[in-house]
């Protein structure tokens, strides 16, 4: 993405016949949404002066305070390549403002901009490279989503066997087209399944690129007649979709996790982010796997982490730390999925790890076993915990950890009252499993 003006904004449209463009933001629980405009209402849309009624939108105001403006980031602006070609389609991802204009509190991005505002003040820039995992599925004669798939690709397989491949290419160049940075893309080890991801950069625009991505995937998939989903775990007894969060600080040019004379070549600071995210793991889960089907992902056996534990190389872990070291030097967290808002994981990863840098803590000592393969007395008897195993015990550790709590704010309410409400559904609901299970022998 590039730096723009108005101006720019504005010749850009003419000269691209950019006819039609959408005003994009997220709600609480990470859907995009949009407010479309012609290219008659470009100028005021420029303006910040395209308004919504924010009581219609999940997790966000009540009726009798319901009047919101969308202001764009206008270094956001794209044109949709998948659109047509005469009377273009752009988009602007925006913040959301109260009538008076200052930032809308419940707006996800704003609360991200918040948390790396304190991140700032320390003198700490924030960066992010995602993994994001996904399925494409076959649809059935209706153009109803199914979770059966001809392919028979394997880890980094390629064609034929990758019936995928062709979608998987279209994404790729399309967010490079839009300016997203992609680093790489594969197939990966479930049938169906595949893994795009994002250039390292500042956690703001990755946030902004994750939700680039997903439109795109969902977009091209549909018409190319397959069904895309970030589902955490769609296909019982396979690999589920994880969404790997690559991070570091930096000052400057210089990352601040690289010190090549400390412990694993690793900075005081890296070490105090890292127990800071094992401190808070179970705080930040309800963000970072928000859904009901994300605890059938963190389980056992499929290359979900389950365990509270660092380590250099091992993938059993809930954190990672990859080659290579210096300007590279990152810390992996590999329980989020791509179901959750970017926009609330970063703000509670970074917040985490800032809360362990404040504290002065200090991780456990990195593992080197396969975790999947020890007993729960042998976890035990490492002090190693698990996280979360629902989305109510996760629900629950969040409410009771402030450092989290705080870095939502006023909003933390409104998220976990709207999960809560998630899983009091699921709660109710009587599965297939149940009634094969008990409707005879009972």
């Amino acid at each position: 993405m590039g730096t723009y003006s108005k101006e720019d904004i504005l010749r850009m449209a003419e000269a691209e016949d950019v006819q039609f463009i959408r005003m994009q933001f997220t709600d609480l629980f990470g859907q995009l949404k949009n407010v479309a405009v012609t290219a008659s209402q470009m100028q005021r849309a420029l303006e910040g002066e395209i308004m919504l009624d924010g009581s219609s939108i999940q997790g966000s105001v009540r009726v009798e305070e319901s009047d919101q403006y969308l202001r764009p980031d206008l270094d956001t602006f794209a044109i949709l390549p998948w659109r047509p070609q005469y009377g273009k389609v752009a988009r602007l991802i925006c913040d959301v403002c109260n009538p008076d204009g200052t930032p809308f509190p419940g707006d996800p991005r704003n609360i991200l901009k918040r948390a790396l505002k304190r991140a700032g003040e320390l003198q700490y820039e924030f960066h992010v490279g995602p993994e994001l995992e996904f399925f494409l599925f076959q649809t059935d004669e209706d153009g109803y989503p199914t979770t059966r798939t001809s392919d028979e690709a394997g880890y980094f397989d390629l064609g034929p066997l990758d019936h995928g491949e062709g979608t998987r290419r279209e994404v790729t160049l399309a967010l490079e087209k839009m300016g997203v940075g992609v680093e790489s893309s594969h197939h990966e080890t479930a049938a169906g399944q595949h893994e795009i991801d994002l250039k390292y950069t500042d956690a703001l625009t990755a946030a902004d690129n994750i939700m680039t991505l997903k439109l795109a995937v969902k977009t091209l998939a549909q018409k190319n007649g397959l069904h895309a989903t970030f589902m955490p775990k769609p296909v019982q007894n396979t690999a589920g979709n994880g969404m790997h969060i690559n991070m570091s600080l930096f000052r400057g040019d210089s990352n601040l996790f690289y010190d090549p004379s400390g412990d694993h070549r690793l900075s005081l600071l890296a070490l105090q982010f890292i127990a800071g995210l094992l401190d808070h793991a179970g705080g930040i889960c309800a963000l970072t796997n928000p859904t009901v089907n994300s605890y059938k992902r963190l389980a056992s056996g499929y290359e979900a982490p389950c365990c509270l534990a660092w380590s250099e190389s091992n993938r059993s872990a809930l954190i990672r730390i990859p080659n290579p070291r210096g300007r590279g030097t990152r810390v992996e967290l590999r329980s989020p999925d791509p179901a959750c808002n970017p926009y609330l994981t970063f703000a509670a990863c970074l917040s985490a790890g800032l809360d362990g840098v404040k504290r002065g803590l200090t991780p456990p000592p990195a593992v080197t076993g396969n975790l999947y393969a020890m007993t729960a007395k042998e976890l035990a008897a490492q002090n190693i915990r698990s996280l979360p195993v629902s989305l109510d015990a996760a629900l629950r550790a969040m409410e009771t950890d402030r450092t989290i709590w705080e870095a939502l704010g006023s909003y933390a309410a409104h998220y976990t009252a709207g999960k809560r409400r998630e899983w009091e559904e699921y709660q109710r609901q009587i599965s297939q499993w149940e009634l094969e299970t008990y409707l005879t022998s009972c």
